[in-house]
């Protein structure tokens, strides 16, 4: 039987073609080959000859079933599996899970090769750069003053969440890391004896992931979340984010000239992150798990300052002998607790010596145990991470008063840029709960403080006179002389955590407080009443600590969201704390719950309508909008490429205001390669530099042409949401359906996150959360969530436009090319569709006992399949996937023949688990078999969290 992982066998002939003249994509083929044949030494090595004929047979019959739509290869497929042993599958589900894991690496690596291949040719810069959005911008007239200004003032944040989709270990994580280090080298010339060296390692590499468990056997706790986001710190963040500030500050002086100073000195890309404040629905986040995460990031950002600051010391061995400073410098030095004769005469060393020493104090006074390498001597710790960036600023000034600007990069400007950037907490600390607690805990202390016997039962008006008549107070509602519900204590425990970490690190460790579920005035309200039970908001003064946000999450919610925004900013204490905060407001916008309520078009449209009455309520008030996008994963979950969905943000939302999520296994696929992270960190920026800069047409035709296009979205929406709703919340047996027919209760028993996967005890759809809810969808093929109902909603338009159809086509061609909003639509769903895969879905039906049940829903969902398709052929002109994504198209196709084996063992193990679970028996092999091929097919999905 032919080896599936060797070089030569059949598998790379079909499916990964051999170059023919200048195929730039030849590297990618020869990478992945590399890869499969170590892999396959290794299975070799551990498993035996024999487990490549079981591979090697399975994958050809799952090709076979999946293009040649063969029923005998599906019946000899079914056979097949059902005889393997459970040691057999999970060795196969291993086998085909770690080449989707290598076949991403060799791609991300191909992305880097060939953008490297476009500098070194000297070509244009490329769109989604900063220096391509630059080039727009002084095309289009925008001043340089217009683009300093911009920088600024901006904040773009990516804020790293946990959530119950991500299926990468750090162990795994770190193993594929050095495999992509290994990967890299070899595009540099290697002698005979380095190339031996290099593949000896990336087979230790292979043979360390086949060998490492690639899931985890117990619950996934918040302190290892917290320890698994900060390797991605000291991956990519720590160096390639200032070093992105150092390349848009030479970009500028590229496109409009040298400045005489450097032009960028503020923070306008800062990390953010959920985990460890992060509560709602998850009982494990309080503010204990609040105080680790701080003492965790400052320990990681003080321990690369120590390095750096190390490393620059043995650097920097300027004398005064041979060259001045400035006597800012000299009194640095002087400060040193380094005395040594020897080093006398270099200042810049004894400065170093003493800002080390600070640091490491400042390290101990903030939680570190364990410094590295001992000081020479005591210094007082740093009040704050200002007076650190200070003291770099003073050698920066020395070094370019004194002959020395060519030594302030790299290292000496990448650690200034680090101060300021990340401070000592690294990341600021979003903190979030759902309203229903808030009321709750209020309603218990109106109660116990004698002030209202039932807060709860008010109606709304009453709430809210209620809350503002106690803000006007300058007394307490809480007590420490009085007993609380466990509840009510651990929130105001999370409140008193909070206002020790801004005091201990900084007021840029923890400023946010979102609100889940607002659908009221008075949500927004509650939680600055709690916060002045804490000490956080001092009425008085006006000066509140952490901003409040709401967050807008379901299709109601949505359609609420500016009216209530409006509402509260009207109140004139409201009024007053946003002056404080800079006359800018934060609202948080949820992608996933609104298409889990609405489905897809519906959500996506809702989510813009709301943004463009937000902008209008905003403007009145004369208040800065700053929009925070919950996005996952998937599309349905709001994912696709960030790029294309900033640009098509509403005129007026961006502004250079934005954060967004960064969720699951995504974290792992834009982040874990620094090359890759830095790219992805580059989109952000330039994005939001072109949505908040480039002019937008305002001529009466193009404003009219708009509302035309609106107009239609709305008509289409509606059609939209009566579909989607119809098929998942009113159709008899479709969540019996959801439930047999996807991986859902096995995804609930994963430890992927520390958070559960329902925010109730129920097989209700509406109690489950949107990121499980979307996550099964892919692992069965469908991506249901992403595409259903567009085919019948867009039918129906056409067909009611009676003898107009015709027209109403062609005005849906001129949406998909003259609006960035409805083009992004139509490219995410085209990458959905292209990621389903209707017979591999089947499979997954069949696990529907009711066949009745089973043949009516999955005749349904393919039947607005086939709509989609055809509905979505007849607008763009295109009959086949991705035809304006090319690389992405090859990427699937290059992949697909490994995840489509993953989707057949994973049924085949499904049935096993369930046959035994409704015997009250269960296989620990068969629900890690489970495991390993949810996780496979993420790897080959990629954005499917």
């Amino acid at each position: 039987m032919a080896n599936q992982f060797s070089a030569t066998d059949d598998f790379q002939a079909e499916n990964i073609p051999e170059q023919t003249g200048a195929d730039k994509d030849a590297p990618l083929k020869e990478d992945i080959r590399l890869l499969g044949r170590l892999l396959g030494d290794v299975l070799r090595d551990q498993e035996g000859e024999e487990v490549f004929a079981v591979v090697e047979t399975i994958r050809q019959t799952a090709v076979r079933f999946r293009r040649e739509d063969d029923t005998a290869a599906a019946n000899e497929l079914d056979g097949m599996l059902k005889i393997l042993t459970r040691e057999q599958t999970i060795t196969v589900v291993r086998a085909f899970s770690y080449f989707s894991h290598l076949a991403n690496i060799a791609e991300d690596q191909h992305h880097i090769r060939r953008r490297r291949a476009h500098q070194l040719a000297g070509s244009d810069a490329q769109k989604g750069s900063v220096s391509y959005a630059l080039a727009k911008l002084k095309d289009a007239g925008v001043e340089r003053d217009t683009v300093e200004t911009f920088f600024q003032d901006a904040l773009i944040a990516p804020v790293l969440t946990a959530h119950p989709t991500e299926v990468q270990r750090k162990s795994i994580l770190d193993a594929e890391h050095d495999i992509a280090r290994l990967l890299a080298q070899r595009d540099q010339p290697l002698t005979p004896k380095e190339d031996a060296a290099n593949l000896h390692l990336l087979r230790a590499r292979v043979a360390t992931l086949w060998q490492t468990r690639m899931l985890r056997y117990t619950k996934l706790t918040v302190a290892d979340e917290i320890e698994n986001a900060l390797s991605y710190y000291r991956i990519t963040f720590l160096r390639e984010l200032p070093g992105l500030y150092d390349d848009i500050e030479g970009d500028i002086a590229s496109h409009y000239g040298e400045a005489d100073t450097r032009t960028i000195d503020a923070p306008y890309v800062q990390m953010g992150s959920w985990i460890g404040g992060d509560r709602d629905g998850n009982p494990n986040v309080n503010g204990g798990t609040m105080q680790h995460a701080l003492t965790r990031q400052a320990t990681t950002i003080l321990d690369f300052y120590l390095e750096e600051a190390h490393t620059l010391g043995a650097e920097l061995s300027l004398s005064t002998l041979m060259i001045g400073c400035s006597p800012a410098l000299q009194a640095l030095a002087d400060q040193s607790p380094d005395t040594s004769d020897h080093r006398a005469d270099e200042p810049y060393r004894r400065a170093l010596i003493g800002v080390y020493a600070r640091l490491a104090s400042t390290a101990r006074a903030l939680g570190a145990t364990n410094i590295l390498r001992k000081e020479v001597g005591h210094a007082e710790p740093y009040a704050n991470a200002a007076e650190f960036s200070a003291d770099l600023q003073v050698m920066v000034e020395s070094l370019e008063a004194h002959h020395g600007a060519v030594l302030v990069r790299p290292r000496l400007s990448t650690l200034k840029r680090a101060a300021d950037i990340f401070g000592f907490h690294l990341a600021s600390l979003d903190m979030r709960q759902s309203s229903d607690v808030h009321e709750r805990v209020l309603s218990e202390l109106f109660a116990k403080a004698g002030a209202e016997a039932d807060y709860s039962a008010l109606d709304e008006d009453a709430k809210v006179a209620l809350i503002l008549a106690e803000l006007s107070q300058a007394r307490l509602l809480s007590s420490p002389y009085i007993a609380y519900s466990d509840e009510t204590q651990s929130e105001l425990g999370v409140l008193r955590a909070a206002r020790e970490i801004r005091s201990r690190y900084g007021a840029r460790a923890i400023r946010n407080y979102i609100i889940s579920h607002t659908e009221t005035v008075s949500d927004l309200l509650e939680v600055l009443l709690l916060q002045k039970e804490m000490g956080l908001l001092r009425v008085t003064e006006q000066e509140l600590d952490l901003m409040v946000i709401p967050l807008f999450e379901t299709i109601p919610d949505l359609q609420r969201a500016a009216g209530i925004m409006e509402a509260v900013m009207a109140i004139p204490l409201v009024k007053a704390l946003i002056a404080k905060q800079g006359q800018i407001q934060e609202v948080m916008l949820g992608y996933s719950d609104s298409n889990k309520d609405g489905g897809f078009l519906t959500s996506t449209w809702e989510l813009y309508k709301a943004e463009t009455h937000l902008v209008t309520v905003f403007a009145n008030a004369g208040v800065k909008l700053r929009l925070f996008h919950g996005r996952g994963g998937t599309v349905g979950r709001g994912g696709g490429p960030s790029y294309e969905a900033i640009l098509a943000q509403p005129h007026g939302t961006v502004n250079g205001q934005i954060r967004l999520t960064e969720q699951g296994e995504i974290i792992a696929s834009k982040f874990s390669n620094k090359d890759i992270g830095r790219r992805n960190l580059e989109l952000l920026v330039a994005a939001t530099l072109e949505a908040s800069l480039l002019p937008q047409p305002a001529d009466a035709a193009h404003v009219a042409q708009l509302q035309q296009f609106e107009t239609v979205m709305a008509e289409i929406s509606d059609r939209a949401y009566k579909a989607y709703r119809n098929l998942v919340y009113e159709t008899p047996g479709f969540t019996d359906y959801f439930f047999s027919a996807t991986p859902i209760a096995e995804i609930a028993e994963l430890n992927l996150g520390s958070r559960p996967a329902s925010r109730k005890s129920t097989k209700r759809i509406e109690d489950l959360r949107a990121i499980p809810w979307g996550f099964s969808w892919g692992q069965c093929r469908l991506l249901l969530p992403g595409w259903y109902g567009f085919g019948s909603a867009i039918g129906a338009w056409v067909a009611d436009g009676g003898a107009e159809q015709e027209q109403r086509l062609v005005q849906l061609q001129v949406m998909a090319r003259e609006w960035p909003f409805f083009a992004t639509l139509l490219s995410n769903m085209d990458m959905v569709l292209a990621k389903t895969d209707l017979a591999i879905a089947s499979r997954y039906a069949e696990l529907v006992a009711d066949k009745e049940l089973r043949d009516r829903i999955f005749k349904r969902i393919t039947e607005e399949h086939a709509n989609t398709l055809t509905i979505l052929q007849r607008i763009t002109g295109a009959e086949e996937r991705l035809i304006n994504n090319p690389l992405l198209a090859r990427s699937i196709q290059n992949r697909i023949a490994y995840i489509d084996p993953l989707n057949h063992l994973q049924v085949e193990l499904i049935k096993r688990h369930r046959a035994l679970t409704t015997e009250t028996k269960t296989d620990e092999r068969v629900h890690r078999g489970i495991h390993l091929s949810i996780n496979g097919v993420a790897a080959g999905l990629r954005n499917t969290g």
